[in-house]
């Protein structure tokens, strides 16, 4: 569902002319206008849910750049000033020496490009000439070939075309070229701390050197959960505002992590990361798409919290019903009951990576409700999974990407699983999850999360497990003997017995 506000740059945006614009903005606002107070409301997290009196006497100038900024899919006005100015990003370092994925990086450019995602958007308009003087607006309904999204990530690292590119990472690979980010990279996934700090004496530019798509090495270390390395790169300077092409920077990647290692530590490194300036209002991968909602997703609550203490942005239903907060649903639903607009606001974000199915939401209330659903139940939410219920929401639908059973049992929410079951929730219920069709509850259970308590509960309730998926042809058995786990799948073999009578 698109930002109400949205804005394309043109192909030669003025760079005044925007300055002007958060005149304009902050000139109508202080007059009173309801389009100003609402554009405020959308884009400015801090100030959303002030009563508008307190709203308009707070709002600065700042305030007005940050909402044209938001409005045009930037993070802050400094980063919308800099690309106006046409200052050229860094070109990146290679540190994967496996051509295949860097063709994998490319495919992610062309999904996100379908979606409309405003980072791939600019990537294409900055390295793929045929697209250097056209508009956003254009370079969205532009078929974008693989071969172009190639070219894109080629010249994106300094390289004329793709052939030139492909022999500098197979020499990378033969030892016959070095890439000093590479040696550091490599440092961080050994988790070898002497050799990082030696990289960076040799080369202090690396620390905030900008790898492929943009990924810096104080991103790799949190995604790789080398927290001590990642301290030691913001003792060298490491910039925690630095984000990749997606607009992703650290704070996503340590909620992306969760509960992953010593969550104290997580934690602490997290509040490092805010007092070094870190924006929590970041977004990557479309409007929404904050630290809180990467959290979120995946159903770190603890991490969810820490960063809601700071701001909860977005404000929606779903983040609402993620975080278990009943005051904050409230806000959504007028005196009989109806979904208010606001419920489905910045849901531009629906998934932390391009693996993920590419989704064209609708403001259908039906949609909202039942998207807000999953978001709770991965989060074990039962008070919220009960209020949405009671507002209407399916407890088997399935928007994007699985049912609110799939995403409890993938979240190890035994008590938001037995909750549901009780509630009525199809035990064998099958729905697309990610490229898999016909995904049942006692697939999630056997496969991805691996849990053998959830698979017998479902067994007694009397889940299917014959079902077979649609994209592999396989049943729960299958899928827990293709994940190699034992387990679920002795719990399987034992419902098979039992039922033949061997």
């Amino acid at each position: 569902m698109p930002h109400p506000y949205a804005q394309d740059l043109p192909a030669s945006p003025d760079p005044e002319q925007q300055r002007k614009c958060a005149k304009d903005l902050l000139k109508a606002l202080r007059a009173g206008a309801a389009e100003a107070v609402t554009r405020f409301r959308y884009s400015h997290p801090r100030l959303a849910h002030r009563p508008d009196a307190e709203l308009v006497a707070a709002a600065k100038l700042s305030d007005a750049q940050w909402v044209i900024a938001r409005e045009y899919g930037f993070a802050s006005w400094p980063r919308l000033q800099a690309h106006l100015a046409g200052e050229a990003p860094e070109i990146a370092r290679p540190f994967e020496v496996e051509l295949q994925y860097y063709r994998d990086r490319a495919a992610g450019i062309r999904s996100n490009h379908r979606t409309g995602e405003a980072g791939s958007l600019r990537l294409v308009q900055r390295f793929h000439p045929r697209f250097a003087v056209a508009s956003e607006a254009e370079i969205r309904a532009a078929d974008l070939s693989q071969e172009d999204a190639e070219l894109v990530v080629a010249r994106s690292h300094g390289f004329d075309d793709w052939d030139g590119f492909a022999g500098r990472i197979e020499a990378m690979q033969a030892g016959r070229a070095q890439e000093p980010f590479r040696s550091a990279f490599e440092a961080i996934r050994g988790d070898d701390r002497a050799a990082l700090a030696a990289v960076l004496a040799a080369h202090p530019g690396l620390v905030n050197a900008r790898g492929t798509n943009g990924n810096r090495l104080l991103m790799l270390a949190i995604s790789m959960n080398r927290l001590v390395l990642a301290g030691d790169l913001l003792d060298a300077g490491a910039d925690p505002n630095l984000a990749n092409d997606k607009g992703w920077g650290p704070l996503h990647d340590i909620a992306y992590g969760g509960g992953r290692g010593d969550r104290e530590a997580r934690l602490a490194l997290l509040d490092r990361l805010i007092a070094a300036g870190g924006l929590v209002e970041a977004e990557a991968y479309g409007d929404g798409g904050t630290p809180l909602a990467v959290a979120l997703f995946w159903g770190h609550t603890t991490m969810a919290e820490r960063l809601a203490a700071e701001v909860v942005a977005p404000l929606n239903l779903r983040i609402a019903a993620g975080l278990g907060r009943m005051d904050l649903i409230a806000l959504f639903f007028d005196a009989d009951g109806g979904l208010r607009p606001e419920a489905g606001h910045h849901r531009g974000f629906y998934r932390p990576h391009s693996g993920f199915p590419e989704w064209h939401m609708t403001d259908s209330p039906q949609e909202i409700l039942d998207e807000a659903l999953t978001w709770a139940a991965r989060s074990g939410r039962i008070e919220a999974m009960a209020a949405l219920l009671a507002r209407g929401a399916d407890i088997d639908g399935a928007p994007h990407n699985g049912a609110a059973l799939h995403w409890a049992l993938l979240s190890h929410r035994v008590e938001a699983v037995d909750w549901l079951i009780g509630q009525g929730a199809d035990v064998s219920r099958g729905v697309p999850w990610g490229d898999t069709a016909n995904v049942t509850p006692l697939h999630m259970a056997a496969g991805w999360a691996n849990d053998p308590r959830a698979a017998s509960l479902l067994l007694d309730h009397g889940a299917d497990t014959t079902i077979r998926d649609r994209t592999y042809d396989s049943t729960p058995l299958g899928w827990a003997e293709h994940f190699g786990h034992p387990e679920v799948a002795a719990v399987l073999k034992g419902k098979s017995e039992s039922e033949t009578g061997a």
